[in-house]
């Protein structure tokens, strides 16, 4: 029996196979029993009421459930949002299920200024279309459900259970597999090769894969050429250098060798003519507090480092970078489309998949030395790097580029059984970011707000 109980890279193996779950027959039959004797909204015929609530101006609406698992989750949906936004056949409401990281990400929704239904009520309700980036819980959810992927590359492994073999982060079974059946009516996938990958870890899965393209790929390809746009917008000087230092969360994240790197950053680096900033994945933010977090970096940096609050967007500062000090995260990943040399603090080999664009890069990008200067090691890397190199990698990140929203749209509205707006997408550009720095201020502001 296989289970959808989880994140490869959110939770560990024991809390994956827990089966703490209901079968979903047996869930949706108590299910059927309360809506048919009360229904979601207190009337006597659930499905009635969903469509005619008296107190609604629009009342015959698709109802769409997006299921935000973490900030995580519930960032990279952003760029669906837009393709149903200017619709008033479709109402889109929000749900916060039970989750390891799921700090954070309620308020995530509140800033969006959408509503939160409580997870005990959208298992009780019926939706004409769910979307989630996650797995986790969806086997209790009612109605299509359309998944994409949390991150590039489809990097990481799962965790091996007991006797049980590694699958890629995911794509193997007990992400879309629940009691025999595919949980996802539509698996939306970002390349060529996360489809050959599903091939090897789930095959019953092929019917149901689309290649669609990404989002975050579509929005940073659009706003390189307004690059210093967004370096001005950030508080960068002419001439003054970016170093951006991402890493991802878990055990082999460039996290664990904070203390390492971020003293070489604030000792080595010359006051003028660079800026740093750290932006740390939000799951170590959820699982420690923003004030840990923030704690930390700075102390271990004494206070030379900008510290980027997790609900922050780091598609900008990516942009802007000179400089990319990275690990095997998505965001380092996104760092070959932008010409900014990379160097490896971090690289944990064994929890990587081999095929992926992110071992690639491993192979590709310098790995930092703690015994030569930094400096020298920036140096070196903007020497060696050759952009041919990275636009390969870069490349295998979306097989699709420029037409995620063109071709995620069209899958969202045929599970809606709509037709779509008669006009072609027309998503924001990435937003300016407020500055991190003021003018002539050799110290990085504080993060908004505590996540």
């Amino acid at each position: 029996m296989t289970l959808v109980h989880g994140e490869v890279d959110e939770v560990n193996h024991g809390e994956r196979c827990g089966a703490q779950q209901q079968p979903p027959q047996e869930h949706h039959d108590r299910a059927d029993a309360h809506d048919r004797a009360e229904g979601p909204d207190g009337a006597a015929d659930g499905g009635a009421a969903r469509r005619t609530r008296p107190w609604a101006t629009l009342t015959d609406c698709k109802e769409v459930l997006v299921v935000v698992h973490s900030m995580v989750y519930g960032q990279r949906l952003h760029d669906i949002y837009p393709l149903l936004a200017a619709d008033l056949r479709v109402h889109v409401q929000f749900t916060v299920p039970p989750h390891a990281f799921n700090g954070g990400a309620a308020a995530h929704v509140r800033r969006l200024g959408g509503t939160v239904l409580p997870w005990a009520e959208a298992v009780r309700r019926e939706f004409d279309l769910v979307l989630a980036a996650g797995s986790q819980g969806l086997e209790q959810l009612r109605g299509p459900l359309v998944r994409l992927p949390h991150g590039a590359g489809h990097i990481k492994l799962a965790p091996a259970g007991p006797g049980a073999g590694r699958t890629v982060a995911g794509l193997g079974p007990e992400y879309v597999v629940w009691h025999g059946r595919l949980v996802p009516t539509a698996l939306a996938l970002a390349h060529e090769d996360d489809r050959a990958e599903l091939a090897r870890g789930c095959p019953e899965a092929l019917p149901i894969a689309e290649v669609v393209g990404d989002g975050c790929y579509d929005r940073i390809a659009a706003a390189l050429p307004d690059r210093e746009r967004y370096r001005a917008a950030l508080g960068l000087r002419p001439g003054e250098r970016l170093v951006l230092v991402c890493s991802t969360w878990g055990s082999g994240s460039l996290f664990t060798r904070l203390d390492a790197v971020l003293p070489r950053l604030a000792a080595e680096l010359p006051r003028h003519g660079y800026r740093t900033a750290l932006l740390v994945h939000p799951n170590v933010a959820a699982a420690h507090s923003p004030w840990a977090v923030r704690s930390w970096a700075t102390a271990t940096a004494r206070g030379a480092v900008t510290v980027l609050a997790p609900e922050e967007d780091w598609r900008p500062l990516l942009v802007a970078a000179d400089f990319v000090i990275g690990d095997h995260g998505s965001v380092t990943l996104y760092g070959t489309m932008t010409g900014a040399p990379i160097l490896l603090a971090e690289y944990p080999h064994r929890d990587v998949n081999p095929r992926s664009p992110g071992a690639l890069l491993a192979r590709t990008a310098p790995a930092l030395s703690p015994s030569h200067p930094l400096t020298a090691q920036l140096g070196y890397a903007a020497e060696q790097y050759r952009r041919e190199e990275y636009a390969a990698i870069a490349a295998r990140i979306s097989s699709r580029p420029g037409a995620f929203d063109r071709r995620m749209r069209r899958l969202l509205y045929r599970v809606l059984g709509l037709g779509e707006p008669a006009h072609l997408p027309e998503p924001p550009a990435l937003p300016l970011p407020a500055p991190l720095w003021a003018a002539g201020d050799g110290a990085g502001r504080a993060p908004r707000g505590d996540g």
